[in-house]
């Protein structure tokens, strides 16, 4: 339940970002080779860069900001603190402004949730972020029993970033990340992600999110992509590990830089 009474945006003492999300490795066999795939998010974006509009293209890992089911109890734990924005309060979502002597409490608080000790500050599942972003790309609300949900621990950015969000662009950010691997039971569903992947260029995504934006929406279209596993651990273990945070190009399409984060075998 949300607190209207806590404010919005950053002030003088409220000026570090935080953002508690989860992050999905989406995963299913190749109904051919046996392979294990990856599944991205692919998002398109209307932006403007240099007084221009441009629509991005990246891939990502599913998921996204979690809910923050007791603002009152979290506001005894740290003091005051701001949502970001207008849509974090609507949302409920933990992202906030706070006093940065209190990220380590922060940092305390999702791991005691991590390990089921918490005092219920937050919900860690992604059940819900995954739902929206499978409508979002296939038009189908995926649901708990299509998929094995295994938790993959957590990670933590100590390094303040400025974010790309849309609603709070700019705004110095740490980060933690709960992980988890879903792995896809449902044959029609894997077929359906194949079939999308195949389906829908960069480029048409940029057409669509050019054409979403003419019909008055955010400029936006969504797919995904999905590519072997293994082939992507080799890519970016071939990468110094400094630059595996950075934009990578994977046959054409650009990787975002919280990819390496769910891969096991390069995110140490």
């Amino acid at each position: 339940m949300n607190d209207h009474n806590i404010g919005i945006g950053p002030t003088g003492e409220l000026s570090l970002r935080v953002s508690v999300g989860t992050l999905v490795k989406v995963l299913f066999p190749d109904p051919l080779s046996g392979k294990l795939m990856l599944a991205l998010e692919r998002t398109a974006t209307l932006q403007t860069v240099e007084n221009k509009s441009v629509v991005i293209v990246k891939a990502k890992p599913f998921g996204g900001g979690v809910r923050l089911l007791n603002p009152p109890g979290l506001k005894a734990l740290i003091g005051e603190f701001h949502y970001d924005s207008e849509r974090s309060l609507e949302e409920g979502d933990f992202r906030i402004q706070i006093n940065p002597k209190y990220w380590g409490k922060i940092k305390e608080i999702c791991k005691e949730h991590l390990h089921n000790k918490g005092k219920e500050i937050l919900d860690p599942s992604p059940v819900r972020e995954l739902a929206e972003e499978f409508e979002d790309s296939l038009k189908i609300r995926i649901t708990p029993d299509k998929y094995e949900l295994t938790p993959n621990g957590m990670l933590v950015e100590d390094t303040m970033t400025e974010t790309e969000n849309i609603h709070a662009r700019g705004l110095l950010t740490v980060r933690v990340y709960y992980l988890f691997d879903a792995m896809l039971k449902n044959q029609k569903i894997i077929d359906v992600i194949i079939e999308n992947c195949n389906s829908y260029s960069d480029t048409d995504l940029q057409k669509m999110a050019f054409e979403d934006a003419r019909q008055g929406g955010k400029g936006r279209a969504n797919a995904m992509l999905i590519m072997p596993l293994d082939e992507l651990e080799t890519l970016y273990r071939s990468i110094p590990k400094e630059k595996r945070s950075s934009l990578i190009q994977y046959k054409g399409h650009l990787l975002d830089g919280n990819v390496p984060a769910i891969l096991n075998a390069v995110s140490n």
